[in-house]
């Protein structure tokens, strides 16, 4: 990539791209704009099929950089976010299609064959094989088959060796031999013509698993935008009307209800409620909002009518803002070059030069020793070393170690969703958790009683009265606890709550005050005595609920939000594994550093945006790979940026469809063993491509002296497949104890696993 000096403007720029399959591709695409004048920075993300450009509007435009991926044979999709998932369910179904129609023609094709090894064809059955064959051939090649020869040749025409154009290289050398097997007896055109159809189709079949993979993938941000309102009851001339939220503009006046999605982002200019905003803070606990307050779209109203001022719509909003960060983060995401295109970008070169060698060997080599150069030979040796070196075994090999993989890891409740997840996670450096719902529970919880005067079960008591008519969370910890320790509120006479502040009841005759130490201090309550023991609660990041009855507090209650059962574990296993933990949360520091030192986490980034916290794990990245562990709206483009995106399954919609891995349920130490498993599947995956290679590594030095029957080429190809297959899925049935030891000790390592 090109950098250029003395910019004085920069602009962003996001294309999504049709058409990528392989690293070759992303190499291609950002060494071809990266040498345009005034790119300053090309990002390009295999997964997604999408390029992040940065560029100098002074000195190239838009226009240029689409055409110049026109021109490497590439296609543009639409910007539009929703016409874009709409064009790549299309083409899904459109590969699927091919994918059917060239399975089809495979397998009349294998029929038919079948029935000519067995000698089961009558005389005139071979005539019709020498005219069905080829039609076949010529069907699945350019037929369903013809994107990928338009790619291989936009590969060829640039000088770019990979698996298009070692298949189209195997393809028509079948293609060829198949004819030429009607001039000389040598050349088994059936059986070439048979090779054709089969590595095609084989081909098809990778690229519609992997557009499969990609486009389920891309829902996120959908999701995402999908959170907000459709439509807003918008107060105009002291009228209130529903209108489509695209209709509502900067100044409106919009009213909320209780149990309704804030619409848009505004000030609230009058009423009180409590609004659940943990989308953008991770706090589990509402905010209050008062006149004056801010408030975020798709954050939820809980129990009061708000009118709120428009201050933002459309791109500005707060959810359009995290899903272009999303988006954003999707295209800087750091591409891995994974294990099988490395060996690509030598191995394809490699057949190139023994099928070179072979014509050379029986010609020029040939004439030198024997005085004649053996041209049919040659040509017969050449096209069986493509048809040979097609990888077959080779595609499958990945594939099918993260299938068992993906198998180990559901057995422990861990979903693997992207195939690059099992070889970076054997390279992580730096974990990132947040929180609130991943370290925590992410609910507030009675965590301590401190009585003055009173037992606790009455002080207990006489607060879940005042609270129990209250949907607050808060109020429902205090209820909830109430009746865990068996106690039974009284009854309560009169009942006044105070939004934001707390509540005034009259219980047993006496007049009860449950609320914030400040609201019973306003109401003449004396706490100058507790000051301290209310602050040392606070430090320690509880929330302070002060009981009072007829003018003298009773006692406090701290509630927070507690550990997950497994945190300090799970954090002390990835420390001694070598990974660094890295603390990011959006609540405030007092509340982070508790949960920190309780956990042993050394580095802490609190009060953080959720653009803020993708930045964060990108500054990260530049020292190693970093995984990322979240559960809310706030964690979606932090997930998406790091090279391992681990979501908690009680979480959102939109972090889990942001991750690689999701963990159904709530166990953190799940994080470690989807690492021992990672590790272990990487491992696999070396034994399947050594495998895979033996066989190729064997054939095509073989297939140069001109002796490898095509059908010996398929057989040679379906038995590297089933060697694959058989290690891939060895040991699949060992006891659940066993299996168990076999994660923890990946390395040598031991981690405690839970049951």
């Amino acid at each position: 990539m090109s950098m250029v000096a003395g910019l004085e403007r920069a602009e962003k720029i996001q294309l999504k791209i049709g058409g990528m399959a392989c690293s070759f591709c992303v190499a291609s695409i950002a060494k071809a704009l990266g040498r345009m004048d005034g790119v300053r920075n090309v990002n390009v993300n295999l997964a997604h099929e999408e390029t992040l450009i940065e560029f100098n509007p002074d000195v190239v435009t838009p226009g240029a950089l689409r055409e110049t991926l026109r021109d490497l044979g590439y296609t543009i999709r639409d910007p539009n976010k929703v016409r874009a998932y709409e064009e790549q369910e299309a083409e899904l179904r459109q590969q699927r299609d091919n994918l059917l129609f060239a399975a089809g023609l495979s397998a009349i094709s294998l029929t038919a064959m079948a029935l000519m090894w067995l000698e089961w064809l009558p005389p005139q059955g071979m005539a019709t094989m020498y005219w069905l064959m080829p039609v076949l051939a010529l069907s699945t090649i350019f037929g369903p088959g013809w994107h990928i020869l338009t790619m291989a040749w936009a590969s060829l025409r640039r000088g770019i060796l990979n698996q298009h154009v070692l298949l189209e290289f195997g393809a028509f050398a079948g293609l060829a031999g198949g004819f030429l097997g009607y001039i000389y007896s040598e050349f088994p055109a059936p059986d070439f013509f048979g090779v054709a159809v089969f590595v095609t189709t084989y081909h098809i079949l990778s690229g519609w698993v992997s557009l499969l993979v990609r486009t389920r993938a891309s829902q996120a941000v959908r999701k995402l935008l999908a959170l907000a309102p459709a439509t807003a009851r918008v107060v105009r001339d002291a009228r209130e009307q529903v209108v489509p939220i695209e209709q509502v503009e900067p100044g409106d006046r919009v009213r909320v209800r209780p149990g309704e999605s804030l619409p848009v982002d505004g000030v609230v200019v009058e009423g009180s409620s409590a609004v659940d905003e943990h989308l953008v803070t991770g706090e589990s606990i509402p905010a209050e909002k008062q006149p004056g307050d801010s408030v975020i779209g798709g954050s939820l109203n809980q129990y009061g009518t708000l009118l709120v001022r428009v201050t933002k719509v459309g791109e500005e909003s707060f959810l359009s803002q995290v899903a272009r960060q999303v988006e954003e983060a999707r295209a800087l995401k750091p591409g891995l070059l994974v294990l099988v295109d490395r060996i690509l970008q030598i191995y394809v070169p490699g057949v190139m030069v023994f099928a070179a060698a072979a014509l050379l060997i029986w010609t020029l080599g040939a004439w030198w020793t024997a005085g004649a150069s053996d041209w049919t030979r040659a040509i017969f040796a050449a096209l069986a070393v493509f048809v040979m070196g097609y990888p077959c075994a080779l595609g499958m090999a990945t594939p099918l170690a993260m299938i068992r993989g993906g198998g180990m890891a559901a057995e422990r409740g861990i979903l693997m969703r992207s195939g690059e997840a099992f070889q970076a996670l054997k390279d992580i450096r730096s974990i990132v958790l947040d929180k609130t719902g991943t370290l925590t529970e992410g609910r507030p919880s009675l965590r301590e009683i401190v009585s003055f005067g009173a037992a606790e079960g009455e002080l207990l008591a006489v607060a879940a009265a005042a609270e129990a008519a209250s949907e607050h969370p808060l109020a429902r910890a205090i209820v909830e606890a109430a009746f865990e320790r068996g106690i039974t509120p009284p009854g309560v006479d009169g009942f006044e709550a105070i939004p934001g502040r707390g509540i005034v009841a009259q219980i047993e005759g006496a007049q009860t005050l449950v609320g914030s130490p400040r609201f019973l201090a306003e109401r003449g309550v004396s706490l100058a005595a507790h000051e301290a023991r209310i602050g040392a609660l606070e430090r320690e990041a509880h929330t302070v609920i002060a009981v009072a009855r007829d003018g003298a507090c009773l006692g406090l209650l701290a509630l927070g939000d507690s550990l997950r059962a497994d945190a300090r574990e799970a954090v002390a296993a990835l420390r001694a594994s070598g990974v660094q933990p890295v603390l990011v949360t959006g609540d405030n520091e007092r509340a982070a550093h508790v949960i920190a030192s309780k956990l042993g986490i050394d580095r802490v980034h609190a009060g953080v945006l959720p653009g803020g916290k993708a930045e964060i794990v990108r500054q990260l990245q530049t020292r190693g790979r970093v995984a990322m562990v979240g559960d809310g709206i706030n964690d979606a483009p932090a997930l998406m940026q790091a090279d391992v995106g681990i979501a908690i399954g009680a979480g959102t919609d939109i972090a889990i469809e942001s991750a690689d891995i999701v963990l159904v349920g709530h166990r953190l130490g799940a994080v470690v063993e989807a690492f021992s498993i990672g590790k272990l599947s990487y491992r696999k995956t070396v034994q399947n491509l050594m495998l895979a290679f033996s066989f190729n590594g064997v054939g095509v030095p073989l297939a140069v002296t001109g002796l490898v029957h095509p059908v010996w080429a398929m057989i040679a190809m379906a038995a590297s497949v089933t060697a694959v297959l058989t290690n891939s899925f060895a040991g699949r049935l060992l006891p659940a104890k066993k299996r168990r030891e076999v994660y923890a000790s990946v390395n040598g390592e031991r981690y405690g696993m839970g049951a």
